[in-house]
């Protein structure tokens, strides 16, 4: 398997750490980073890391840093502004840019480098490195990248998400995990236990602990549900200052196009290994940055640079060591297990240290196939092989009926078919979310029959396949539907059903139904006018295997992964109730709606 070849052995270095390490910024600021470095005379190549979660933890003897420091590598963790030992004021994204930009020139001066800098982290540490590559020009000391769990556009999967709805389910939590720290700097130490107890309720979503709180144990508490969602802007003023203004750029455009990558591939100018699972919140980010960069770089390099591993964790986890073999329920077997920073050394050495290892010869693009629970090389990402098989939904007996028990099919919709169905969304009952890319609330892989029970859910189910069926690649789907409100969402999660009825999640998505035709420029809708909507699913490699089936699930909501609709028009975060929508979905020879598949011919 590609990603868990192990580096030939060689010799270990001592280390030695170095704490509270200055460096000013453009405009004056102080940053402070903490570096491990090989106990050796010379010059080293530099590995870079940029934090908001305190740099304290990075000089652990069993982490990365000394991991790579041991092989000659001289490794930095850097608190970001306005966050721990750094000053200044923290401005979540964006500040990140300029910031890392002044950070590489810095390392790249300092007296154990040898002038070559990479960077490398996960989570946020992967949006430092991708905030880097929206500079233009880039650093040109950057050689390499290797960001991990990570956006590549933070209007499409880190405040929002694909369709326009936001990321609802972690955003306040998220805030307030980060705020700590803000209101500690301020002085505010009598806030830290309000906003703490802005997560607490009858069924606490978020195990407190000494130490504040945790993410273990994500359960729906009654702050999910709070309205208008503004209020938040004002609860979080002092913990989360940028708070509000997020809230009011729910439109894609310029506030956003700085911190997406994808938009200045022209001018990046290093390779990068992109490393997600099919269960992250940002899986977007990897493959979407890989393509664009590949397409769009004036620089031969970077777009011959790009590769991209997708496994089938969830968000963080990746890095364990072993990493795990499955998501939520899922145990996709010992393949699954890898040891990232094995390959992460080898994608360095070939960069930083001109080591002809192999890395570049072997195939560009390595995912895991859940259902056959192996590992594949691709030579490109989507598949070169693969081809877009439409899977029609039809309806199971009369051609209105009142709730959806429909099939799928790759027969379109003949012409005598008159097929709709129809249910009603009631924004005072969502229908909650149960597993999925999520993160804080509940991820990975759940049964999804106990949301398919709801009357608000449409359920597609196709024949038992009778021989594998693998797709890999996007899934989206086209579907054509009304409203009786002028604003609504409509969501779509594609289900593999084992034999024995398990109901297994693998993707999910919302279309807002205002920005059907632009992220950045909605438009109401005409209630009671059908309408084709497009819901982008992102992406998955997954053999249906013989016995099991296609499910497609429609509905119009999905909470509190994504914010609850109130059907009237209104501004995000805007409004305290909304009417009930009648939803009709169209299965016609007119109106065909479809699941879009990725499938590999075999």
């Amino acid at each position: 398997m590609a990603v868990a070849l192990i580096v030939p052995a060689r010799k270990e270095n001592r280390v030695v750490v170095e704490n509270d390490v200055p460096m000013k910024t453009r405009d004056g600021k102080t940053l402070y980073a903490d570096i491990v470095r090989p106990d050796l005379p010379g010059r080293f190549p530099v590995l870079l890391s940029r934090t908001p979660y305190g740099k304290a933890g990075s000089t652990d003897p069993n982490g990365p840093n000394t991991f790579f420091a041991r092989y000659g590598y001289v490794s930095i963790t850097q608190d970001c502004r306005g966050r721990f030992a750094s000053e200044g004021e923290y401005d979540t994204i964006f500040q990140e840019s300029a910031d890392g930009y002044d950070a590489v020139e810095w390392a790249a001066r300092l007296p154990w480098s040898n002038g070559r800098v990479g960077t490398t982290g996960q989570s946020y540490l992967g949006l430092t490195q991708y905030l880097i590559a929206c500079n233009d020009p880039m650093p040109p000391s950057l050689q390499v990248m290797a960001p991990v769990s990570a956006s590549s556009d933070y209007h499409q999967s880190w405040i929002y998400h694909t369709g326009g709805a936001s990321l609802w389910g972690w955003l306040v939590p998220y805030a307030i995990f980060k705020g700590r720290d803000t209101l500690r700097r301020a002085g505010r130490d009598d806030l830290i236990e309000r906003v703490l107890g802005y997560l607490d309720g009858e069924y606490s979503m978020i195990r407190r602990t000494p130490f504040g709180f945790n993410f273990t144990t994500p359960v729906t508490t009654e702050w999910f549900s709070h309205l208008p969602i503004s209020d938040w802007g004002d609860l979080l003023a002092e913990t989360a200052p940028y708070f509000a203004d997020h809230i009011a750029h729910a439109d894609d455009g310029e506030y956003w196009y700085r911190a997406n990558v994808n938009r200045h591939a022209e001018t990046v100018t290093t390779p990068m290994l992109h490393v997600t699972s099919w269960y992250d919140v940002f899986a977007e980010g990897g493959p979407n940055a890989y393509r664009s960069v590949k397409a769009n770089s004036r620089f031969d390099q970077a777009r011959n640079g790009q590769r991209l591993i997708i496994g089938p964790w969830g968000h963080l986890l990746p890095y364990s060591v072993p990493s795990t073999r499955g998501a939520g329920e899922a145990d996709f077997g010992p393949e699954a297990l890898i040891d990232l920073n094995q390959t992460l050394l080898r994608w360095f050495d070939h960069w930083l240290k001109d080591i002809d290892n192999g890395i570049m010869d072997e195939p560009p693009v390595t995912v895991f196939t859940l259902g056959e629970n192996r590992w594949q090389q691709l030579a490109d990402w989507p598949p070169p092989a693969m081809r877009p098989v439409r899977w029609f939904l039809h309806s199971n007996g009369s051609a209105n009926s009142l709730h959806g028990d429909g099939s799928l099919s790759t027969v379109p919709p003949g012409g005598d078919e008159t097929g709709q169905d129809q249910f009603t969304y009631d924004p005072e009952d969502p229908v909650p979310s149960l597993g999925g890319a999520n993160l804080i609330i509940d991820m990975g892989v759940r049964d999804q029959r106990p949301v398919e029970e709801r009357r608000d859910v449409l359920v597609f189910t196709s024949d038992p396949m009778e021989r594998p069926l693998e797709i890999t690649g996007p899934v989206s789907v086209e579907l054509w539907a009304s409203s009786s409100a002028v604003d609504t969402d409509f969501t779509a999660k594609l289900v593999d059903v084992h034999p024995d009825g398990y109901a297994m999640n693998l993707l999910d998505g919302i279309i807002r139904a205002r920005y059907r035709d632009s992220a950045s420029d909605p438009e109401l809708m005409e209630p009671g006018r059908p309408y084709q909507f497009t819901i982008d699913l992102w992406n998955i490699s997954n053999v249906f295997l013989p016995g099991h089936r296609i499910r497609l699930e429609i509905s119009s909501s999905n909470f509190p992964r994504f914010d609850r609709n109130l059907n009237t028009g209104a501004a995000f975060g805007e409004g305290t109730s909304g009417p009930v929508a009648q939803q009709t979905v169209f299965h016609t020879a007119e109106r065909p709606s479809a699941v879009v598949l990725p499938v590999i011919p075999r």
